[in-house]
């Protein structure tokens, strides 16, 4: 099985979101010892957003020249390596905190890379098809305050739901959101919301892909 590990947090070692993604992928070597672990920190490297010049290499138009710019190649060949641990990895757990209603801009930059057309989507004439279908997403939600179940979580939640629509378009249907909300209300409640995470990952169970 091959896992891909994905943090997000700019807080470190004070990071909730990147103790319970650590939590995650143990609890998953635990049901596969030999698993195969890549691991990418957006913030120690972080992934540029995506420029003119970039896409122009990404999504050249008919008769185009790229580019010739050295940082725009170096841009391109990480975008290519990581679409490529990407598409081999059967699970990716994926550390998103809650900022400002969305997820990270380091995420979602990652996020600009991996949606490729052709590649991870096409467009078909009955509508778009994700190409990413088969993999098992974890998704570490973390939030300082309390969303879910109330009357203005669909006004608010930009993040566990933006999650969902983009994996879902790439064709990722098999999505699990641990979750830990309301840490930032009270000590009590984070040490809460930490216990609900912690039993929520002592749950968690993927199976191991079958060797071809």
């Amino acid at each position: 099985m091959n896992i891909l590990h994905i943090d997000a947090s700019p807080l470190g070692s004070a990071s909730i979101s990147r103790q319970l993604t650590a939590a995650v992928v143990e609890r998953l070597k635990q049901d596969a010892p030999g698993a195969s672990v890549t691991y990418l920190d957006l913030i120690a490297t972080p992934v540029s957003h995506l420029g003119g010049e970039l896409l122009q290499i990404l999504r050249p138009a008919p008769g185009s020249t790229p580019p010739d710019n050295p940082t725009v190649r170096a841009d391109a060949a990480q975008t290519e390596t990581l679409l490529t641990d990407f598409l081999r990895a059967d699970v990716i757990v994926i550390g998103a905190p809650m900022i400002n209603f969305s997820i990270p801009s380091q995420l979602k930059s990652w996020i600009d890379r991996v949606a490729q057309h052709g590649r991870t989507f096409r467009y078909t004439a009955a509508g778009p098809e994700g190409l990413a279908g088969g993999k098992k997403v974890i998704a570490v939600s973390t939030r300082g305050g309390a969303y879910a179940g109330t009357a203005y979580e669909s006004v608010l939640d930009h993040q566990e739901s933006y999650l969902r629509t983009v994996l879902n378009f790439l064709g990722i249907t098999d999505v699990t959101f641990v979750r830990a909300e309301g840490v930032a209300i009270s000590p009590e409640k984070k040490q809460e919301a930490l216990a609900t995470a912690s039993r929520q990952i002592a749950d968690l169970h993927v199976e191991v892909p079958r060797a071809a």
